[in-house]
């Protein structure tokens, strides 16, 4: 094997982004081990290059398929530079609408899942010193839309341990990245989004409704291109220094920008209130900055 080539470990590689990231590393030359739930639906990646892509059997919510899935990995190519935890799908229907069991559900996919494969990689780039973890969020890890309620509490909560994570990481060489991507052209809204069974219409039509209509308006003309993001995060994978946030598409980032400076807006209007609750003494040297 050349080690001049890294090693990319993708989960859900069968439609949207994982695919186009897929094709964009096997274009460029890299090593691929591309995993999603039913293999049939990426054997075409590996035809195009069977001697760099190995394609694998990948339910993320179960912690054990993740353990075979990297062994099978190491057997194949001996390490693993670059994990990117992208399965993951949405989940449209105001709060009161969705069941228990759906909002378990996204939970498991999209937080339980990437904790269950990143610690399946983690010792690797461990003992490595190097690797690159690059964990496919959404501007609704930043931001929340009516309707979009737990979708979003599950990307916050693929934000928060990022940002937590990349912090215990950096001093064993081993790199992070939250992407955040707007609106793509994915079929997100066709093919990998769940929808409440029952809609309460007549409370939640202005909000929650407003924008199951504003899906599917968008759907198939979504201004975000799929191959150029693959493009970008190939790049941000060869940097020295990658950023930890990186938000794609012009729309997400003013809705970033909106978000974060009404944030900002009300933190200075409630300061006064916010000090008011220490005690008088000054803060101890010893608080992390």
């Amino acid at each position: 094997m050349n080690h001049l080539k890294r090693v990319w470990f993708i989960t859900g590689t069968s439609t949207g982004f994982g695919r186009a990231l897929a094709q964009q590393v096997i274009a460029h030359g890299d090593y691929l081990v591309a995993t999603a739930r039913n293999i049939k639906d990426i054997e075409a990646l590996q035809q195009q290059a069977p001697e760099r892509v190995l394609t694998l059997n990948l339910d993320v919510q179960r912690e054990e398929d993740a353990k075979q899935a990297v062994q099978k990995a190491l057997e194949q190519f001996g390490q693993i530079d670059i994990l990117v935890n992208n399965a993951g799908y949405g989940l449209l229907g105001a709060f009161e609408e969705l069941a228990d069991e759906q909002i378990r559900h996204q939970f498991e996919t999209n937080v339980f899942g990437l904790m269950n494969v990143t610690r399946a990689v983690l010792p690797i780039l461990r003992d490595q010193r190097s690797g690159h973890i690059i964990n496919i969020s959404s501007i609704l890890g930043l931001t929340a839309f009516p309707g979009l309620s737990v979708y979003s509490a599950s990307k916050f909560a693929v934000e928060g341990l990022s940002i937590g994570l990349a912090q215990e990481l950096a001093p064993l060489g081993i790199k992070l990245t939250l992407i955040e991507p707007g609106a793509f052209r994915t079929k997100f809204g066709a093919t990998t989004l769940d929808k409440a069974a029952t809609q309460n219409t007549e409370t939640y039509d202005d909000t929650a409704g407003g924008i199951r209509n504003f899906l599917s308006d968008l759907n198939g003309v979504e201004p975000g291109d799929p191959e150029r993001a693959a493009n970008i995060i190939v790049q941000i994978a060869e940097m020295e220094k990658p950023p930890l946030h990186l938000i794609l598409g012009r729309k997400a980032l003013q809705d970033a920008k909106d978000k974060l400076g009404a944030q900002f807006s009300s933190i200075e209007k409630w300061t006064d209130v916010t000090i008011s609750a220490d005690f008088d003494e000054p803060i101890p040297s010893s608080f992390p900055e």
